[in-house]
């Protein structure tokens, strides 16, 4: 049974990934632990509530268990009430059932790829994307990593994914702006997270390597640029800065972990589009989760700090055109947002109600 098939009052008896395990106390003083279990279709909370000791010593993190339990729904989210449980050993499980994989095939993404990087008409950008991906150690963990651990594409072959999506984004664009520097753009979207093969651990649970933590992927991806153009002879100057300038910058904001602000137009235009198919990703992932979720609306999300209309329950609303749209409101002298003739009480009843002012 994986994740994704737990129903209420189900009675599971399977194996799963540990990819927390929490001792906490009770307010009665009693320990118990929580545990975030995973497969490949999903994640789901456990509790063990009796016997916490003796089975708290039986496994740890990133350690497969099997457990028998009881499904309940608990604030609108499922958990497993754990009675029993064992540690199982790794030669007994197939890893590809516990970690979750993208939708996209492999072989015809590494296709994609290589189809990218010849596409370049810059010797120099060529050069530096073959000095990476010619690497069959490092093509490894590029075609393996996800690109995040909790925000978007979120599986095995995530970091590819992504990276060939912006690339993607990147080919969309050029014709509406035919000034940008192209290869530059390709090399910022196949270069901008690839210091995420070394910030992340992903053989089992997704986390964060003491690097990564330490470092974080931006100076990381900026440092193994470095040190790949110091081994291209004649390498131009401005271009490696104009390189390490997209992935100094892609996050756009210092608050986002942004070491610089974009301050070229590739630059800049590498940011929306890697936030554009990040955000994208996050949000279709959060609505395949709910499938089940008969509501039109999707359940909180923490990260994006609301919740999503999901518009594929039943008749689609209609959308009038020009002659139905209801006639506008005359507008009221004095009475316009921001004047002091408006009430707080009214103001809020208003469609700018939430904006806040570009000063």
């Amino acid at each position: 049974m994986y994740v994704s098939e737990i129903e209420d009052r189900n009675l599971v008896d399977t194996v799963f990934l540990v990819k927390e395990k929490i001792s906490s106390v009770a307010r009665n003083g009693k320990p118990y632990l929580t545990l975030h279990l995973m497969d490949k279709s999903g994640e789901i909370e456990g509790r063990v509530w009796e016997n916490v000791e003796s089975l708290g010593k039986l496994f740890e993190k990133d350690n497969f268990i099997r457990l028998k339990a009881k499904a309940t729904v608990y604030l609108g989210k499922m958990q497993l009430i754990v009675s029993d449980l064992a540690r199982v050993a790794d030669s007994d499980v197939s890893l590809e059932d516990f970690l979750p994989e993208g939708d996209r095939d492999g072989a015809e993404m590494l296709a994609e790829l290589t189809s990218l990087v010849e596409s370049c008409s810059d010797g120099n950008v060529r050069r530096l994307l073959q000095s990476f991906f010619d690497d069959a150690v490092f093509l490894e963990q590029y075609r393996t990593a996800p690109a995040a651990k909790g925000m978007h594409h979120v599986y095995l072959g995530g970091l590819l994914e992504h990276s060939l999506s912006v690339a993607r984004l990147v080919d969309q664009i050029m014709p509406l702006y035919p000034e940008l520097r192209r290869d530059l753009l390709i090399a910022g979207a196949l270069l901008h997270d690839v210091g995420k093969v070394r910030e992340m651990t992903y053989l089992r649970s997704f986390d964060y390597t003491d690097e990564g933590k330490l470092l974080g992927h931006i100076t990381i991806g900026v440092e193994m640029i470095h040190e790949k153009i110091a081994r291209l002879d004649g390498f131009p100057v401005e271009l490696a800065m104009l390189v390490k300038h997209m992935i100094l910058s892609h996050h756009g904001q210092y608050e986002y972990g942004s070491p610089k602000r974009p301050k070229t137009i590739e630059a800049t235009v590498l940011n929306y589009l890697d936030d554009l198919d990040s955000k994208i990703n996050g949000i279709r992932t959060h609505m395949r989760k709910e499938l089940a979720n008969q509501s039109r609306w999707t359940g909180y999300h923490r990260l994006y700090d609301r919740y999503f209309f999901k518009n594929d329950a039943g008749e689609r609303p209609k959308i009038p055109c020009v002659e139905e749209a209801p006639p506008k409101a005359p507008v009221q002298e004095n009475r316009l947002p921001g004047n002091s003739a408006m009430k707080k009480e009214e103001f809020r009843n208003t469609p700018f109600e939430g904006l806040k002012r570009n000063t």
